[in-house]
């Protein structure tokens, strides 16, 4: 139950998030299937660091997928702690060449 809990919310967030990127201007083309394996893999970091570090904990978090397999974290961590797991988490994940961690261990 709370796997699909997360994952429900890891999904609700990206989609969130893709509906809003919508709205940014695109200064790189993307192919159909580009953008889908992007949404995916997204979707994936997402609901492994929400299972892993829990929903609150991974709603501080925002993941962005760019082209080739690398991974974007923003946001923030409680502590130095978190923020190296979730690196972790998300280099953890099938498909993911490169994660830039760019979390900030909130004051």
């Amino acid at each position: 139950m709370k796997i699909a809990y997360g994952v429900a919310m890891a999904l609700a967030m990206t989609l969130t998030s893709v509906t809003i990127s919508g709205c940014s201007v695109a200064n790189h083309q993307e192919t159909a299937g580009q953008y889908v394996d992007g949404t995916v893999m997204t979707a994936k970091v997402k609901a492994k660091i929400a299972n892993e570090l829990g929903v609150a904990d991974a709603a501080n978090i925002t993941v962005k997928t760019i082209q080739g397999g690398i991974v974007q974290l923003s946001g923030f961590a409680k502590t130095q702690s978190e923020r190296t797991r979730a690196g972790e988490i998300a280099r953890s994940v099938e498909g993911v060449a490169v994660v830039h961690n760019n979390l900030v261990v909130a004051p």
